[in-house]
């Protein structure tokens, strides 16, 4: 049975594509409705300023095809007038350095979702690469606080394991992976374990599953094996817990993968695009190339026998529950940690 995948609402929980108007297109041609655009990786505060005034001037050039999302009434609105709804967001919290209220400014300038920590430590805690995790620092414990209180999303994609399990264990507010696999069925330090899905799925938060390549087997991973995978992670964490987050790298330059995977931590000779530790862009499954592929999901799932409505929910439903709460303000101050 083919269905339709037009009148469902599609989002996708963390994009790395080169951003333009034929992009926005292919976008809205392939079902989406809205997504996770990513601000920034390593940039510190005064950066990712200079990168949300570039997405404000974005927003205002194509008017007529995006709209800026900061509440779950905004994606439903997008939907409603046939304009992509746009999330931004920052896989990291170098955004903030060392103070605390820039939580609030970058909420308040439209930064929803902040991933705690990218590939490296920070002032917040570790991430997934790194050898030892100590969990959450006292800074990272009044980060959390304060993301609650106004609103700002907690995402754990790149976070590891021990500040994972800290957050989740603190956070008053359902926290989301938006783009990793169950390492079980895909082993990778990226992808995350039973103990942290468990825990997500007890937190009621939402995992995005991921279709970029080291994620999975790689551009051979078979249409039918990545459904495989969700359902089968639908089946242990529950259907109101899966989304979708490809991570998709549309058009991303070579340039941009060298800043992604050195940032300002090493040096070009060693990690240079190119090189043994940076060999390229991978090679996506055939399935999906590019969000003109997003069908081609819905097909598979719908070939592994989900029903609509369970498709309904993976597709983007229940991002959109989770989103529609997540993104609201708490209405009293959250008491932050002593750091006495």
């Amino acid at each position: 049975m083919t269905i339709d995948i037009k009148d469902m609402m599609v989002i996708d929980a963390l994009e790395l594509s080169k951003w333009d108007r034929d992009f926005v297109v292919m976008l809205q041609k392939g079902g989406v409705k809205c997504v996770h655009a990513c601000v920034g990786l390593w940039e510190n505060a005064r950066e990712t300023l200079t990168k949300v005034a570039e997405w404000h001037r974005f927003f205002a050039d194509h008017n007529d095809l995006v709209m800026a999302v900061k509440t779950g009434e905004d994606i439903a609105t997008a939907k409603r007038i046939g304009k992509l709804g746009i999330i931004l967001g920052a896989q990291n919290t170098s955004a903030l350095e060392d103070e605390l209220g820039l939580v609030s400014v970058f909420n308040q300038l439209g930064v929803k979702i902040m991933q705690l920590t990218y590939n490296n430590q920070n002032l917040v805690g570790s991430s997934c690469y790194e050898e030892t995790d100590p969990g959450l620092s006292r800074y990272g414990k009044n980060v959390i606080a304060e993301m609650n209180r106004v609103g700002m999303v907690i995402d754990l994609s790149h976070v590891g394991n021990k500040t994972s399990l800290d957050t989740l264990a603190l956070s008053s507010r359902p926290v989301a992976i938006t783009h990793a696999n169950p390492d079980w069925i895909y082993p990778t330090k990226r992808n995350k374990s039973e103990e942290i899905l468990t825990a997500l799925r007890d937190n009621k938060g939402v995992l995005g599953v991921c279709a970029y390549p080291h994620l999975i087997n790689g551009a051979g991973t078979t249409l039918e094996e990545f459904c495989d995978m969700i359902a089968r992670t639908a089946d242990f964490m529950g259907i109101d817990h899966i989304g979708i987050g490809t991570d998709l790298t549309h058009n991303m330059s070579v340039d941009f993968l060298a800043w992604m995977r050195m940032g300002r931590w090493t040096h070009e000779i060693e990690y240079g695009a190119g090189s043994k530790e940076n060999p390229g862009w991978p090679d996506w499954p055939e399935w999906f190339q590019t969000p003109l592929d997003f069908p081609n999901i819905v097909q598979g799932l719908s070939a592994r026998g989900m029903t609509f409505d369970e498709i309904s929910k993976i597709m983007g439903g229940n991002w959109y529950r989770f989103f529609d709460e997540g993104f609201k303000a708490q209405k009293e101050l959250v008491t932050c940690v002593s750091l006495t």
